[in-house]
């Protein structure tokens, strides 16, 4: 059976995450495997690669065919390193100490590499968020810039109309006491008038209401007179009566 190191995808759509694992060649990629050795992420910078270099060594010992996708990362996290090195040992080149040593040694300095990546990516990241803050300050500046220079001319042009207008107020302001003249002169108008027709109007007023009232009792008067008139007519009928008697005397 021909055993293969792989990756099995897993993780949503455009977010994929992968598995390095040992499988059959026969099974499909995200099918039965037989170990899992670690997990791959390339979503992060640098990618992030976990792999049991132990486990992934012991495979490649046993005769596991990687991929050459597994192949680099098994590369880049040392375990190809290792190998060679262990087959040295088992073949005598080499002692198991400076094995380890060598291996060692690689691997700090491997270490140090990755840090120094991670550090220069950490340091751009920084330098450009602060030219794109500076950009933006740079950006609103010039707008506000071009604001006041708008407020300005704004201003400038309405300065010449504000000085036009101001003569055309003194001018105003200057008539202003023949105004006052004219105006001093009303009331001397106005006091002639009342003065005219005050006694004109209380004098006729006064004597026409004055007869008026003395009239009054003799219209009393008068049908207080006209009423025994009325009381008398019943002597009328009595006037037959009176011929009557002067009949029968004759």
């Amino acid at each position: 059976m021909s055993v293969k190191i792989r990756l099995a995808r897993r993780g949503r759509k455009k977010q994929a995450i992968y598995d390095v694992v040992v499988a059959d060649a026969r099974a499909p990629r995200d099918g039965r495997f037989i170990e899992k050795l670690g997990t791959y992420n390339p979503n992060t910078n640098p990618a992030s690669i976990n792999i049991n270099n132990e486990r992934a060594l012991t495979w490649l010992l046993n005769g596991a065919q990687p991929t050459d996708t597994v192949k680099a990362m098994l590369s880049y996290r040392g375990v190809m390193l290792k190998k060679h090195l262990q087959i040295g040992v088992l073949k005598g080149a080499i002692s198991q100490e400076q094995a380890d040593a060598k291996f060692n040694a690689w691997l700090s300095e491997k270490d140090t590499k990755i840090e120094g990546k991670k550090d220069q990516l950490a340091t751009a990241k920084a330098d450009a968020r602060k030219s794109a803050l500076a950009a933006e300050t740079a950006k609103n500046q010039a707008r506000i810039d071009t604001i006041k220079a708008r407020e300005v001319a704004a201003l400038a042009a309405a300065a010449p109309a504000v000085e036009e207008e101001a003569p055309v107020a003194e001018t105003a302001s200057a008539d202003a006491p023949e105004v006052e003249t004219t105006s001093a002169d009303a009331p001397v108008v106005e006091a002639a008038v009342v003065e005219e027709t005050a006694p004109a109007v209380e004098t006729p007023v006064a004597e026409e209401t004055a007869p008026a009232v003395e009239e009054a009792p003799a219209v009393e008067v008068v049908v207080v007179e006209e009423t025994p008139a009325a009381e008398e007519a019943p002597a009328a009928d009595d006037a037959p009566a009176a011929d009557a008697v002067d009949g029968s005397a004759e």
